[in-house]
C-alpha cells in the first residue's frame, strides 16, 4: 500500500506548434473554458481537469500527445455541429457494447495534428 497515493488527474499537457491557433480551436470549436494563458501556454477547464496547451520547452517534448477522450452527451449531434470546421477521422461508431450500454466514438485532429476523440455512452 502506498502511503501517498495518486488522488486524481490534475492536468493533461498537449504539445502545440502555434499557441494562438491551438487556443482558438480548443476555445471556439470545442467550447472549453479558458482559465488563463501566457505567451507559451493556455490553460482550460474540462470539468475539473485542466488541459494545458504548451509550446514544448525542447525537442524532447515536441511530439503528438496521447489521445484524449472527451465525453459528450450526444456524439451524433456533436459530430454534426463540428463536421464543417473540425477534421474528423471517420464517423461516430460503436466501439463496445457492455450489457445495455453502447460506447460510441469518433476521432478528430486538432489544429496541431494531435488525435483526440469524442465519446458517448448510451443505452442500447
Amino acid at each position: 500500500m502506498h502511503s501517498n497515493p495518486v488522488q486524481k488527474i490534475g492536468q493533461i499537457g498537449i504539445p502545440v506548434k502555434n499557441i494562438e491557433r491551438a487556443t482558438a480551436f480548443y476555445q471556439e470549436k470545442l467550447g472549453l473554458s479558458l482559465l488563463f494563458n501566457t505567451d507559451t501556454m493556455a490553460f482550460f477547464d474540462c470539468e475539473g481537469v485542466r488541459l494545458l496547451l504548451t509550446l514544448p520547452e525542447n525537442e524532447q517534448f515536441a511530439h503528438p500527445s496521447s489521445v484524449i477522450y472527451l465525453q459528450v452527451a450526444d456524439i451524433k449531434a456533436k459530430y454534426e455541429e463540428l463536421s464543417a470546421s473540425v477534421q474528423f477521422i471517420g464517423e461516430p461508431h460503436v466501439v463496445a457494447k457492455i450489457g445495455g450500454t453502447e460506447t460510441w466514438m469518433v476521432f478528430f485532429k486538432d489544429t496541431e495534428e494531435n488525435t483526440h476523440a469524442f465519446m458517448s455512452e448510451v443505452s442500447a
